[in-house]
Order: structure tokens, then C-alpha cells, then sequence
């Protein structure tokens, strides 16, 4: 374990690998294009929230923890969280502006959670953005980040419609794991909101499972993730639908010759490369993520600082009736292992 993890007490603490932040300001956009969905910030109603305006609109309303890292060691305390992996707001990720203008973005939010980051090191990881729409801008933004002294990146479950298990998307997982960058796929502009009834919030507690699930299926059915076996990459929301996807899938492996084809490991068997978030909000769901993904690969997440967030962490994890070695490892060891910092 690093000096700044343990000076952190993350020895005893719990390491929350699912977490959000949002700059306090967005530079202006300097491009040459008209009518670009560029980023802004707006004042709030409230005296410590901003709204993140996109198209002139009110996106979301954010807290000041989304950028304040003294706010967001106050609210960690009462959670038992000791130290965050920070991502971008996946909005922010931006895959539908051209390459060039994301690439200028990404760099300025990669540059900003950098210095949040080396100013506590001992509290922070932060994972960068990269413009995946254009595979080598990506490759060259990651080792980037890496640079900047970030752990990884964070990607969305699909690149403008693009599954992750895409061939075009291969060169930059390569390169990833080449690297030893940690990776963190989140929902994004999920697929099937045109079947759901009521408030757009459903987006976030319906649609995204699904489309995370088969964001992870993608690198199983494409042979990406038998091909690169090192890679270290982490599904958000307990891997989304996938634990119920795999008994299927792994039927179809063993019956349909078609599927059998597209990997020489069983789906059982390669799931277990794969790193999920406990952020499921039941313990019994839990239970299930650790039996199918493996006691190994289960990190413990709450999606701070937004309302979805689960604010008990510790708790959920207590309430299984672990062994302590296995508590161990949901709280600390298996998120430090996916970030590369596992060793001093």
C-alpha cells in the first residue's frame, strides 16, 4: 500500500472508488465552430450550488463539493470514506463535440483534478477523460493523464452509439493496459429511454444498468478483454445488468457453435477479469456481484456528491457479515489493486 494511502488510514478506512467531481468554472470556448455544446457555469439558486449549463440550458445543479476538495473531506468523515477516486461528471466526457474541441476540454478538466489531486494525495485519486471518439487523440490524452500523475480515465458504456467492444476502440484498451491505467466505465446517454414511462430521472435508476451491462458484454463477445488480459477496468452500478445476463450468455456459449466462436474462455470464467462497484443498494445484490465476479473484484462506490449516492458505505459493507479478509478487500485492497497501488 502507497505512503499516501496509508497515511490516509485507508488500512482501516474504506476507499470509495466511485465518485464525481465538476470544475468550479469551464474556460471559454476558443474553437472556430458555431452552435458547439461547450460547457458553462451559472450561479445556483441555492449560495453554494452552480448549475452546468449545456445549449444554453440548465443541464444539472451541482453542489460545491463537486469541485471543493475541503467540502468533500467534510462529508466523507461521517461515511467511513477515507479516500475518493474522482471522475469527471460523464456529461462532461463530451463525445459528441468534434475530436479536436473535446481533446481541449479534456485537457483542461485532466489538468484541474490533477492539481486537486496532488494537493492531497493521501485523500484523492483522480481519473482523467480522454476523446475516444478519435482512438489516437485518446491514446495520447491517456498518457497524458499518467503524466499529470491521474490513475487512469474514466470512459462512457458507448461512444455516440459505439459499443466498447468495438475493433476501433481495441488500440486505446491496448494501450491502456500497456500503461497499467486504471479504467472506469459509466453509463452514458444510455440506449432504451424511449421505453420508459415517467420523470427523466429514471434514466439513472432504470436505464443505466442495462446499458452498462451490455457495455461489458461487448468486451467479452468481441474477445477484447481475452486479448488483453491485464487490463484493469471497472464497470460502475455492480456491472449493471451483466450478473443476470451471464447465466444466459454462458448457455449460449456452450450450445449456439455462432457464440462459441467469439470466445475460447467461458463468459464465467472471463467476467472474473472484470472489476465491478458495489453500488447496488441491497445486500443481498451484493451477495450475488461477490459470488459471480468473485470476492476479488468488488470495489465498494457511491456515486458522490449526487442525489442518487449511497451515504452509508461502510454500513452496506457491515451488514454483509464478511469474513475480515474478505471485508478487507471490499473496503480497501480491492479498489487499490485496480488502481496499480497495491505496493508501495
Amino acid at each position: 500500500m502507497t505512503a499516501a494511502f496509508q497515511s490516509a488510514g485507508c488500512d482501516c478506512g474504506l476507499v470509495d472508488a466511485h465518485t464525481h467531481w465538476v470544475p468550479h468554472q469551464f474556460p471559454a470556448y476558443v474553437g472556430q465552430r458555431k452552435s458547439v455544446a461547450w460547457p458553462s457555469m451559472a450561479p445556483g439558486d441555492a449560495a453554494c450550488d452552480r448549475n452546468v449549463m449545456l445549449d444554453g440550458r440548465v443541464y444539472r445543479t451541482v453542489p460545491d463539493s463537486s469541485w471543493d476538495a475541503g467540502r468533500r473531506l467534510q462529508e466523507m468523515t461521517p461515511t467511513g470514506v477515507t479516500h475518493q477516486v474522482v471522475s469527471p461528471m460523464p456529461e462532461l466526457l463530451s463525445y459528441w463535440l468534434a475530436a479536436d474541441d473535446a481533446l481541449s476540454l479534456n485537457s483542461f478538466m485532466n489538468e484541474e483534478l490533477a492539481a486537486m489531486v496532488s494537493a492531497d494525495p493521501a485523500h484523492f485519486t483522480g481519473l482523467g477523460a480522454v476523446p475516444l471518439q478519435d482512438v489516437e487523440l485518446a491514446i495520447g490524452e491517456l498518457e497524458r493523464c499518467m503524466k499529470l500523475g491521474l490513475a487512469g480515465v474514466e470512459l462512457g458504456s458507448n461512444i455516440n452509439g459505439k459499443p466498447l467492444g468495438h475493433a476501433d476502440h481495441e488500440p486505446f484498451f491496448a494501450a491502456a493496459q500497456s500503461l497499467g491505467a486504471a479504467i472506469f466505465v459509466h453509463a452514458l446517454r444510455p440506449a432504451g429511454m424511449d421505453r420508459l414511462v415517467g420523470p427523466p430521472l429514471l434514466e439513472q435508476v432504470l436505464a443505466f444498468p442495462g446499458e452498462v451491462g451490455l457495455a461489458a458484454a461487448s468486451l467479452l463477445t468481441s474477445g477484447t478483454l481475452a486479448r488483453l488480459p491485464k487490463l484493469r477496468i471497472a464497470f460502475s452500478h455492480g456491472g449493471g445488468s451483466l450478473a443476470m445476463l451471464l447465466p444466459r450468455l454462458q448457455h449460449g456459449w456452450q450450445q449456439l457453435p455462432p457464440i462459441r466462436k467469439l470466445m475460447d474462455q467461458s463468459p464465467r470464467e472471463l467476467v472474473r477479469q472484470l472489476f465491478v462497484d458495489n453500488l447496488v443498494y441491497d445486500t443481498d445484490t451484493i451477495r450475488i456481484l461477490l459470488q459471480v465476479f468473485g470476492t476479488t473484484q468488488v470495489l465498494a462506490g457511491t456515486d458522490y456528491p449526487f442525489p442518487i449516492m449511497d451515504r452509508e458505505p461502510a454500513r452496506r459493507i457491515d451488514q454483509l457479515s464478511l469474513d475480515d479478509a474478505t471485508r478487507r478487500l471490499l473496503r480497501h485492497d480491492n479498489a487499490l489493486r485496480w488502481l496499480g497501488r497495491d505496493s508501495a
